[in-house]
């Protein structure tokens, strides 16, 4: 356990850990776009078939959130930490060395399955290993700037990677870091003696219908942006819905539930829940926004453009290691998070005036720097209160529920903000019609933005006293 004061060198080791595994499994959301034209090429997928080498991780990452996140809770977050990083990494070799679409596509599937288990482990460590407020509010500061970061560095690595060594090293490049990683995983604090009957609580049928309604969901809002699918998408979301609905039946009569009804009465949770939502809706469709308008009308190649939002990361870190922390301490995490959605809001808000001729200094530059402050402020202000109000028995599955809530966020935002870009091109007759549907989704995405900012007030303003110790019954945070 952290002491009192600065963290000694035990748990500076668990917390390098737990952050290098949460930028590589962030960073593989992205670092595989710019290498889709060099894979379709040498194993033959046309453009439907590159759609799934994506959408497989994006799918099981979060369909699986809210198993992990209980099992983590029933078996101990150490031991499912290195199993969901051991099914990371071996993915990430059958991923590297495929020479088959169906086994890259698989690989990609397992790898989703293991980022799913990681991270609400990872949440559950962080919050029983820091328990001091101080060291705490700094170690979720610093997960929260590599999560935040590894979308950025994706992007950025992901175009000389190919570049230089091919599309494999885009998946090889994990195999060092998951091999030490599970090497040092005896240094996180140990699990609680659970009795050889935990397993057993699972609740399997709630496992299989509450991932199989988030899988069918989350296959439906990716096909809603393909017009000649938009009916079968159509009643794919209806059924899953209709699945969820049964789901949440099955999880109101359960004596074990899998995701426990009750944590929704605590405002940290459900209002975390509903941001978190909004905090991915907005920020993940801006990196593809931005990703096309410098290629597209700039004419960046991919690596440029991929480098032009190195920025994002950098400032991340920075932020993350300095300002955070003292932030949390003497604001809270609701005035954290509510600063970091308007940083993003006005980031937006500043590229949806891009012109047709932009430069990158005036015109890109300040945009990345602002959402490499708001985008770790978000990330922490929003996750830090769920899991650090619930008893440390439901830790786990908190954090299921949050990042749950921000990857169906991200797959309804991007569905939704690319395809008001689309309709916002399809119906203007300027000459850069399609600069200025760029230039409208992003002023969607700065709303979404916004609109988090106005739900943090609502739901989660508390008093800026620190949130409850884990392992606590109630929360400590007090409303104002």
């Amino acid at each position: 356990m952290a002491s009192k004061g600065a963290p000694g060198a035990r748990e500076r080791l668990i917390l390098l850990l737990i952050t290098i595994v949460e930028l590589v499994v962030f960073l593989d959301t992205t670092v595989l776009n710019v290498a889709l034209p060099s894979i379709g090429a040498d194993l033959g997928l046309d453009e439907a078939g590159l759609g799934w080498v994506t959408n497989a991780y994006l799918l099981t990452f979060g369909g699986f959130m809210l198993v992990g996140g209980r099992a983590a809770d029933l078996l101990g977050p150490r031991r499912v930490f290195a199993g969901g990083l051991t099914v990371f990494t071996v993915a990430s070799a059958l991923a590297g060395f495929a020479t088959e679409p169906m086994i890259l596509i698989a690989a990609r599937a397992l790898q989703g399955l293991g980022a799913a288990v990681v991270i609400p482990a990872q949440l559950a460590l962080l919050a029983t290993t820091f328990t001091e407020p101080g060291m705490r509010n700094r170690a979720f500061g610093v997960w929260s700037a590599m999560g935040a970061a590894g979308a950025a560095v994706g992007t950025a690595v992901g175009g000389p990677l190919t570049d230089l060594f091919g599309w494999p090293s885009i998946f090889l490049i994990n195999l060092p870091v998951g091999i030490l990683a599970v090497a040092f995983v005896r240094v996180l604090p140990p699990d609680p003696a659970r009795p050889h009957r935990a397993v057993r609580r699972l609740d399997v049928s709630g496992a299989i219908t509450g991932t199989a309604a988030l899988l069918i969901i989350g296959y439906a809002i990716g096909a809603v942006g393909d017009e000649s699918a938009r009916t079968l998408a159509g009643a794919l979301l209806a059924a899953g819905v209709t699945l969820l609905a049964f789901f949440v039946f099955l999880e109101a009569r359960s004596t074990h539930p899998l995701m426990p009804l009750r944590l929704f009465a605590i405002r940290q949770v459900s209002g975390s829940a509903l941001v978190n939502a909004l905090v991915g809706a907005a920020h993940v469709p801006t990196f593809a926004l931005l990703a096309l308008y410098l290629q597209n009308t700039q004419y960046y190649s991919p690596t440029e453009s991929g480098l032009a939002v190195l920025p994002v990361a950098v400032v991340n870190i920075v932020i993350s290691r300095t300002v955070l922390p003292y932030a949390l301490d003497r604001l809270g995490a609701w005035r954290v998070l509510t600063a970091g959605l308007l940083l993003q809001a006005l980031a937006m808000a500043w590229f949806a005036r891009l012109p047709e001729h932009g430069s990158y200094l005036i015109d890109v530059l300040p945009g990345a720097i602002l959402l490499g402050v708001g985008l770790p402020a978000a990330f922490v202000g929003v996750t830090a209160p769920a899991v650090t109000s619930v008893d440390k028995a439901d830790a786990g599955i908190a954090a299921g529920i949050v990042n749950t809530a921000q990857r169906v966020g991200s797959g309804l935002g991007v569905t939704v903000v690319l395809l008001i870009a689309e309709l916002a091109t399809r119906n203007s007759t300027a000459a850069d019609a399609y600069r200025a549907g760029l230039n409208i989704a992003f002023a969607v995405a700065s709303a979404l933005a916004a609109t988090g900012a106005v739900l943090t007030v609502a739901l989660l303003r508390t008093s800026p006293a620190p949130v409850a110790e884990p392992g606590s019954e109630t929360p400590a945070a007090v409303p104002e």
